[in-house]
């Protein structure tokens, strides 16, 4: 349809073409290479490297790659963590004193209000009662 024939200008003539698109010369110039990372290049990570993906290889990637120390410090504060818990039950089962003394009295006053208690219990409840007394009393 439509084309465009442009003629060169005298001027191109006269101008010489561009070094780059000329493909002979290159072999004289270097070439730039990417530099090398100074950590990767590194005896300790290459050998770092090389030991991570052995581990991987033999363990898989079901098993977590912890350091030793992190370990043995997650293990000790998991075992910190079920003494306390152990002796804070500890605690809230051991009755103080008051505490006993408090439920005696309680229950004592239930068996009060509960008419439907055989007599011989309660009189049992105070038979019990005035032999601790006496017990105190001598060893007093």
């Amino acid at each position: 349809l439509y084309s465009v024939h442009r003629k060169a200008s005298p001027a191109a003539v006269y101008v010489p073409q561009p070094d780059y698109l000329q493909g002979d010369e290159d072999a004289d110039l270097i070439k730039p290479k990417k530099l090398l990372n100074p950590i990767k290049a590194s005896k300790s990570h290459q050998e770092l490297h090389r030991e991570l993906l052995s581990s991987y290889k033999r363990a898989g990637v079901s098993v977590e790659m912890k350091p030793e120390l992190q370990r043995v410090l997650e293990s000790r504060k998991r075992d910190q963590l079920i003494k306390q818990r152990k002796e804070e039950d500890e605690a809230r089962r051991k009755i103080s004193p008051l505490e006993a003394e408090l439920l005696k009295r309680h229950k004592k006053l239930e068996e009060q209000e509960d008419p439907k208690a055989p007599e011989f219990v309660k009189v049992k409840e105070n038979l019990r009662r005035t032999s601790f007394h006496s017990k105190e009393e001598k060893e007093v």
